[in-house]
């Protein structure tokens, strides 16, 4: 049999990205069982079978572990938010409203991977990095599709808030989108991202609450506002 000579492609490479995943799983492991504290490169090359220099060829440090965490937490969030909008209703608040609840859903399902996102995971690791803040984009994306299929918000007068939105469009590749729906996707996304942290921290269950219709309520107060 003739060798893959495809970049990428022939058993070295498959091999080194078994390996690679092998280690983010034990490593998610670790998150879920004891925060980003727990995270211990050793102890899971000591779990895979590996030394300590042989992990490090294939991750550079625990920054670099973390961040591929995060990318993958980024991308498999966007993921569920477009499986959603596309398979969702046809009519825009229905669709907002499923958006709403699978994002509530993956939180829910995914609590430790959801902390990674929104909070520096360790004192000292650069949560906003170019390439973090890149791979958010794409669930972004989504709310803003959504968003911008409502009516269009009332603009506000100008002033330097507008300025901001206007500049984080541009920075993030968004023209196509007003400041004023940046505004209020931004605003909706505030909201939503406060009571899924509040429901994985158990805040919700300590009170006796169910909050399933406080995210519904936040879709139809939202809708009505535009």
């Amino acid at each position: 049999m003739a060798a893959d000579t495809r970049s990428g492609t022939g058993p070295r490479d498959r091999f080194r990205a078994q390996v690679r995943q092998e280690v983010k799983t034990a490593a998610l492991r670790q998150l879920a069982e004891g925060g980003p504290e727990a995270l211990s490169l050793n102890a899971i090359a000591k779990q895979l079978g590996m030394t300590g220099p042989a992990l490090y060829r294939y991750f550079a440090n625990r920054d670099s572990l973390l961040t591929e965490l995060v990318v993958d937490a980024y991308g498999d969030l966007a993921s569920a938010l477009a499986r959603t909008a596309e398979s969702g209703p046809a009519d825009p608040v229905a669709r907002l409203t499923a958006l709403v609840h699978a994002y509530r859903a993956w939180a829910l399902a995914e609590p430790h991977r959801y902390r990674l996102l929104f909070r520096a995971p360790l004192q000292g690791y650069d949560a906003q990095a170019a390439d973090l803040v890149q791979a958010s984009q794409p669930a972004m994306t989504v709310l803003l599709d959504a968003v911008s299929a409502l009516a269009e918000p009332e603009p506000r007068e100008p002033g330097g808030e507008a300025a901001q939105f206007r500049q984080w469009r541009e920075r993030h590749g968004f023209e196509d989108v007003s400041e004023a729906v940046a505004a209020r996707a931004t605003m909706l996304w505030a909201h939503l991202h406060g009571m899924a942290a509040l429901e994985i921290e158990g805040n919700f269950a300590s009170m006796g609450v169910d909050p399933s219709y406080l995210y519904d309520a936040e879709v139809t107060d939202f809708a009505r506002s535009l």
